[in-house]
């Protein structure tokens, strides 16, 4: 099984950023999935991390809350997309519409 799961995660209050940067909290984040062993992609949106399972996936948005421990209010967004029998996602998806794109550019 493959889980992709696209979130993106941050504190919106004042106590836990400085000035309108949120990218101190924001490696925080990415440092623990990364330290995980997590094939991961940031993107200027979000981050998309690929997992084994549904509780693996739940449990790195668990772990990126705990990350941002102590802030009064966090705003997050999840896209999950759960594949059986498919694994190595997060490229091969990319992959397949390059390859595609490849195909027009030939027409």
């Amino acid at each position: 099984m493959s889980v992709l799961l696209e979130f993106a995660m941050f504190p919106t209050s004042g106590d836990c950023r400085e000035g309108g940067s949120v990218s101190k909290e924001v490696s925080r984040i990415i440092d623990m999935i990364d330290s995980g062993g997590y094939a991961y992609q940031l993107t200027p949106m979000g981050t998309v991390v690929e997992t084994d399972t549904l509780e693996e996936a739940l449990a790195v948005v668990q772990k990126a809350y705990d990350c941002l421990g102590g802030c009064e209010r966090v705003y997050s967004s999840l896209k999950l997309d759960i594949r059986r029998g498919r694994e190595n996602r997060l490229k091969q998806k990319i992959a397949s519409v390059e390859k595609q794109l490849a195909r027009e550019v030939r027409k």
